[in-house]
């Protein structure tokens, strides 16, 4: 009789062990990139009984704390948010990789063909004058290599489980991190050196207008177009870079490193990817402008050097500016006849 009753026992404790639900387990997720970044905060996405409230302190959908020191008050703050937890796994898992895949693929197809009903604009470079110095060349591309290759490396992350993952993805993100530091030093060095000559002007708003005139066909531009030393496009794309760049960096740090509540990791992780849209996209513009759509213009942030004609027409007002400020004749670099 004993026996069985032991049995009995033993075999309902078995039953009501199998029920008992294992403890949710906090521990930070390493499974991503091999270390603890994203995955982590998707475990806390749709369907999560804590979705949008502090991670590890709450088991119920009430949003209130149970912890000792909490008395169970509401939870205030950035983790008070709740659906922070739903919309960014809704992002990362449907939207996130094809707007990012949509931008690679349509930016450049949309460059090549306006460069085959436009082509590329050619100007004399017979005179030529000393645009940018050598510290402004220096900055330029200390800055803009690291920046090149933190996009290139963050788009081999986004799509890092298309590619396979393992060492070349996680090279990816090493590099990625140590192209940031190069970022962080040098960016802030270009801020300071062109923020003065990025400052928006009335003028810009003529130069978006007529958009800098790149549709005009033909290989020339006969007016003068309405720009300062950069247009409007290029003080676009120096805010971007660089404020952008900076913000870019604040949120991958909070991410990388795990340094915020789990509500401010996903609202970190959201501004990332959205900003990284709009830096993608602009750097491929940057790019086809710089090498495609002027010819030679490459050139001018190689020697520092620009063609009169270029001067002229392209950046009109810097030209008049300089020619009032008797600035012009000590910038000429070479004459031709």
């Amino acid at each position: 009789m004993r026996v069985l009753l032991c049995v009995c026992f033993l075999l309902f404790a078995f039953g009501v062990s199998k029920e008992v639900k294992e403890p949710i387990d906090f521990s930070p997720n390493t499974h991503i990139y091999g270390v603890k970044q994203i995955e982590q905060i998707k475990n806390w996405g749709v369907d999560s009984p804590t979705a949008g409230v502090v991670s590890g302190s709450v088991r119920e959908m009430q949003g209130l704390t149970i912890g000792v020191l909490g008395n169970g008050e509401p939870i205030k703050g950035i983790e008070g948010v709740t659906g922070l937890g739903e919309l960014f796994t809704l992002l990362q898992n449907k939207f996130f990789a094809p707007i990012f895949l949509a931008i690679i693929i349509l930016v450049p197809l949309a460059f090549a063909t306006h460069l085959m009903i436009f082509k590329s604009k050619s100007f004399s470079h017979g005179v030529k004058y000393k645009i940018f110095s050598n510290y402004n060349i220096a900055i330029h591309w200390l800055a803009a290599v690291p920046f090149i290759v933190i996009c290139i490396t963050g788009l081999i992350m986004v799509f890092g489980a298309k590619l396979g993952g393992g060492t070349f993805v996680r090279l990816a993100r090493d590099l990625h991190g140590i192209a940031t530091i190069g970022f962080t030093i040098f960016g802030p060095l270009m801020f300071l050196m062109w923020v003065k000559a990025s400052l928006p002007k009335a003028y810009d708003l003529k130069w978006l207008l007529m958009l800098g005139g790149y549709l005009t066909k033909g290989k020339s531009i006969s007016t003068p177009i309405p720009s300062g030393q950069f247009n409007a496009g290029m003080k676009m794309w120096f805010w971007t870079c660089t404020v952008g760049g900076f913000i870019m960096i604040a949120t991958g740090a909070l991410l990388y490193f795990q340094l915020a509540p789990i509500n401010a990791l996903r609202l970190s992780a959201i501004i990332h990817n959205v900003l990284g849209f709009a830096i993608i996209a602009l750097l491929i513009t940057h790019i086809y402008m710089s090498v495609f759509a002027i010819e030679g213009a490459l050139g001018a942030m190689i020697d520092g050097n620009m063609g009169e004609e270029e001067l002229a027409i392209l950046h009109s007002y810097y030209y008049k500016e300089l020619q009032e400020k008797g600035k012009l004749e000590g910038m000429r670099v070479q004459c031709t006849h």
